[in-house]
Parts: C-alpha cells; sequence; structure tokens
C-alpha cells in the first residue's frame, strides 16, 4: 500500500512537470501598448508587454533594447536582472516590474526620463530557440509654462513684437492671433536647439498700425494639445512717433517750399516785372520746388520700400534709424542746396543778360 501509494505521488510529480515543460514551451506571441506612449520630461515610463496565451515566463530571457539587440536598456535572464550588460545611459534608471511574470506580463520602468528615451523600444521574450516580440512607441513631451512678450521702441516702419519661450519638445506650434483668436501672420519665426535637445521658440510681429490693440502669442505641444499663450495690449501711442516723423518732415519740406518761394518773390520785386513766360522768375522757382520735393520724396520712398535687412535680423531696429537718420539729413540739406541752386542759376542768368546788353550797345 505505502509502495502503490508512493508510485501514485511519483506520477503526479512526473505528470505536473511535464505540463510545466508543455507549457513553458508552447508558442506565444507578445501584446503591449498599440498607441505611442507618452512620457513627461523629468517624469517616470512605464512600458508593459504580456504573453499571449498567458504562461509562466520566469525561466525566459526577457529583453528590452532600442535600437540594437546587444545593447538592451535592461536585461533578465536565469530569473534575475543583469545589471552589467546594461547600456551606460540607462544604468541605475531601469527597474523590471515582475509582479505578473507567472502570467507572463512584464512591465519596465524608466527613470527620469530624457529627451533621448523618445522613440522605439523592443520587448522580446525568448523560450530556447523560440522568441517574438513587441514595438512600442515612445514620445517625450515638454512645454513650458513660461511665454515672454518684448516690445521694441516703436519706429517709422512700427513697432516690433517678439514672444520667446524654451524648454519645448517636440518642437512646438507658434502663432500670433488677435483678440478674436484669427491667425496674424508673422514677420519671422525661428528656432534653436540646446544641448539638452529642447527647443527655445522665437517669432516676431512687426505692427505697423494701430489694427491689433491686443496680440496673443500662442504655443502648442503637436502631441498632447496643450497650449500656453500670453497677451500683450497695445496701445495708440505706441504708433505716434510715425506721425511725430512725418510731421517733421513735413515742416522741414515746407520750409524749403518757402524758402524757395521768398527768394522767387524778391527777385520779382528786383526785376519790378511780373511775367507768365516760362523763364519768369517766379515760375523757374516753382519748377525748381517742384522738382526738388519730387527727387527727396522719391528717395525717401526708395529708402523706405526697399527691404535691406529682415524683421528677424537683430539689425533691422538699426537700419530704420540710419532711413529715418538719413531721411531727415537729406531734407535738411535740401533746402540749402536748393535754395543755392536757386541762388546760382538766377545770379547766371543775371550775368548773362546782362553780358548781351553790353554787347548789343557796344556793337550799336
Amino acid at each position: 500500500m505505502g509502495s502503490t501509494g508512493l508510485c501514485f505521488y511519483g506520477h503526479c510529480i512526473v505528470m505536473c512537470l511535464l505540463q510545466m515543460i508543455t507549457a513553458s514551451s508552447e508558442p506565444f506571441i507578445v501584446n503591449g501598448s498599440e498607441g505611442p506612449v507618452l512620457a513627461s520630461l523629468g517624469g517616470n515610463l512605464e512600458l508593459s508587454c504580456q504573453l499571449s496565451p498567458p504562461q509562466q515566463a520566469q525561466h525566459m530571457e526577457i529583453r528590452w533594447f532600442r535600437n540594437l539587440y546587444t545593447e538592451p536598456v535592461h536585461l533578465y535572464r536565469d530569473g534575475k536582472d543583469m545589471f552589467g550588460e546594461i547600456i551606460s545611459k540607462y544604468v541605475e534608471r531601469t527597474e523590471l516590474l515582475k509582479d505578473g511574470i507567472g502570467e507572463g506580463k512584464v512591465t519596465l520602468r524608466i527613470f527620469n526620463v530624457t529627451v533621448d528615451d523618445d522613440g522605439s523600444y523592443h520587448c522580446v521574450f525568448k523560450d530556447g530557440d523560440f522568441y517574438e516580440e513587441h514595438i512600442t512607441e515612445v514620445k517625450v513631451t515638454a512645454i513650458n509654462l513660461r511665454v515672454q512678450i518684448n516690445v521694441h521702441p516703436p519706429n517709422t516702419k512700427g513697432v516690433i513684437v517678439e514672444c520667446h519661450s524654451g524648454g519645448w519638445f517636440p518642437r512646438p506650434l507658434m502663432q500670433w492671433r488677435d483678440r478674436r483668436g484669427e491667425v496674424i501672420p508673422a514677420a519671422s519665426k525661428s528656432h534653436s536647439q540646446g544641448r539638452d535637445k529642447l527647443f527655445n521658440m522665437k517669432i516676431s510681429l512687426l505692427i505697423r498700425e494701430s489694427f491689433f490693440p491686443k496680440v496673443i502669442c500662442c504655443l502648442q505641444n503637436p502631441l498632447t494639445g496643450q497650449e500656453e499663450r500670453t497677451s500683450v495690449i497695445l496701445s495708440d501711442a505706441f504708433f505716434s512717433w510715425n506721425r511725430i516723423w512725418k510731421m517733421i518732415l513735413g515742416i522741414i519740406l515746407s520750409m524749403m517750399v518757402v524758402s524757395i518761394l521768398v527768394f522767387s518773390c524778391l527777385l520779382h520785386h528786383e526785376h519790378k516785372v511780373f511775367r507768365c513766360t516760362w523763364d519768369a522768375p517766379w515760375i523757374i522757382g516753382l519748377l525748381i520746388i517742384t522738382s526738388s520735393v519730387v527727387t527727396v520724396v522719391l528717395v525717401m520712398v526708395y529708402l523706405h520700400m526697399k527691404q535691406r535687412v529682415p524683421v528677424s535680423d537683430v539689425h533691422f531696429e538699426l537700419d530704420t534709424l540710419w532711413v529715418e537718420d538719413i531721411s531727415v539729413i537729406l531734407c535738411s540739406l535740401m533746402v540749402p542746396a536748393t535754395m543755392l541752386v536757386s541762388y546760382t542759376y538766377f545770379r547766371l542768368k543775371d550775368w548773362c543778360q546782362h553780358n548781351h546788353a553790353q554787347r548789343v550797345f557796344t556793337s550799336n
């Protein structure tokens, strides 16, 4: 009876072992997250994969890797973690959660997520010569709650408004909007990446008139849809310099016109004759005034319309100030230059007429 019981128990043990061997060699597939897994910069990331059908996986090799099979992010073999074979940048940053390993489920935890952790992860279960894998895509996200707007001093071309924000990943969508939420075309847009591979964004807007009393700088993470924004209100005082500058040029041009008119009137008084012929002093004066004004206006229009420096260039404001100064200098110099031309012309004309009269008198 004792020997029969012993045989029975031995048979049961053998059958259990055979079932375990059969179960362990049963074909399987590996399942995991289908869509991209989002991970916040600086946080922790958990990636799970599961055998299907569920089965014991403690005796299997479980390997997580990125691009190369021989460079594991984490490796589990012979029932223990092989920390010595993990690539350097993941040392002491990973942990394999094995609570569900009896059913073929494990979870890889990555601490202190960086931008370099963005990309694909391969989860491989290997049982003898048979293995299967699942690939999970990880998207690292980072946003910056600080969005800064700088308003530059106004100039004749308008007001430059710049928006800055750094520490974004991936590169965010950045745009200007008005108070109704409609997009305002930007004058320039640029970005750069630091050593940490985070994006630093910059967008500029040139406002020529007070059509947009309020402008809003918006940045949006393309993965999460999370948006950060800040706004600035521009009063009419920002656009007063353009009117003041035009008034200064108008005064200078008016002085030029008045000066030439006075000079022509003096010549008319000197000759004591009023003629409507083409060589009359007042007509010559008007022609000189017209040609001078047209010349100055054409030069100023050319200088202002020609795009020498883009708005994004750091020298844009310097170039605008140069144009303003050159315009004022040209107008200021045009007054004495025009008077000198008028004086020279009329004096030469009087000298020629005087010589002609002397020759006529001598011949008679």
